[in-house]
């Protein structure tokens, strides 16, 4: 039968979805099976099916859901596969379809934040959380012991599949559309409307851009540009807005708002930018790769997949964002590194690296 490709849920946009979807490239005749599609048609196609839970109301609740995904996946079955390939943030590695010998290769994009390590995600943080991930990580540890191999996204998520599940890891570092975006100026792919954006810009800013949730720390980014007397531009969106609204009023340093930027805006955006800051602490973060990729010097904090992906002194700068005067001199760290040092480093994260490494794991 071939194997199959399984993900957690699917959103429109994000770094799970973007390496799923490279694996979907990778093995174009596996089947794919998800929780439930909610990607806006980004992967609608007939090699796709969704679980049961597609088809109650806790689809529309990452957190009521949370309990029942474990089950979801341990009550799915199926055609009598030969390999699975399963990118996992949650439970995604529990799938077995019923057959303990089946070869499984478990992609982490980390264990779930929200049961193992609530101080890195919030959602972990209130008494019910806590309660619900009680009950949730007996289970999710022996899963972790039933004969498939991991690979991790990082070694910072390679220590804590140790910490956590008890078991060791391969690590096999994320796709970055590094190829496409070092293929051409992405200005000339700009609309009307986003030409005009970029051109009432200020001639030298700081950039922060992400999704606008609290734990991206984008108020972190207009410290920055006060600490260094620099204006600041936040590219995004997402329920944090009205709160960094306020807090750009309040800002000692004009702070202008790019809302949903295309990729061919966001990649002007890095190409222009005097310093991309990048304050959280991801398990890998392809963002500031496409940052160095695009040309950016990148200012990252000091823990998390950044302090592997950027070269401190080299490409960037490694910061605990506590001072004014830490942060002033990370930026002028990353001033001075040089340009072509940061387009070739960011090519060691490539599609194409990416789409050998799986396939050489796999096949082994």
């Amino acid at each position: 039968m071939g194997g199959v490709l399984v993900h957690e849920w699917l959103a429109p946009a994000g770094g799970s979805e973007n390496v799923f979807e490279a694996m979907g490239r990778i093995f174009p005749d596996a089947d794919m099976l998800c929780l439930w599609d909610d990607s806006q048609g980004r992967f609608a196609s007939e090699r796709l099916r969704e679980t049961w839970l597609a088809r109650t109301p806790l689809r529309r609740s990452k957190a009521l859901a949370l309990p029942w995904m474990p089950l979801a996946w341990r009550m799915q079955r199926g055609p009598e596969y030969d390999w699975a390939l399963i990118s996992s943030h949650a439970f995604a590695h529990h799938v077995d379809f019923g057959r303990p010998d089946l070869p499984r290769f478990v992609y982490v994009h980390t264990p779930a934040r929200y049961v193992w390590t609530p101080e890195l995600d919030k959602r972990g943080s209130s008494a019910t959380a806590r309660l619900v991930a009680a009950t949730l990580k007996g289970g999710d540890r022996r899963r972790a012991h039933a004969g498939a191999q991991f690979a991790a996204n990082s070694e910072f998520v390679r220590a804590r599949i140790a910490a956590t599940w008890g078991t060791d890891a391969a690590v096999i570092h994320p796709p970055v559309d590094v190829e496409q975006i070092q293929s051409r100026d992405w200005t000339a792919e700009l609309s009307d409307d986003e030409r005009r954006v970029v051109d009432d810009l200020p001639q030298t800013f700081i950039l922060g851009a992400s999704r606008f949730i609290p734990y991206k720390e984008l108020d972190v980014v207009i410290r920055v540009g006060e600490a260094c007397d620099l204006p600041v531009v936040l590219a995004g969106r997402g329920p944090e807005l009205p709160r960094l609204r306020e807090l750009a009023a309040e800002s000692t340093v004009p702070v202008t708002f790019v809302l949903s930027p295309s990729n061919p805006l966001l990649w002007t955006l890095f190409s222009r930018t005097s310093v991309y800051v990048f304050p959280a602490v991801e398990d890998f973060g392809i963002m500031p790769v496409e940052a160095m990729a695009a040309g950016a010097p990148v200012v990252a904090r000091n823990v998390g997949g950044t302090a592997e992906s950027i070269v401190d002194g080299a490409t960037g700068a490694l910061t605990e964002f506590e001072s004014a005067q830490g942060m002033a001199a990370a930026v002028d760290t990353a001033l001075a590194t040089v340009r072509e040092h940061r387009l070739e480093h960011a090519r060691r994260f490539s599609q194409s690296r990416f789409a050998t490494e799986i396939q050489e794991w796999v096949a082994a």
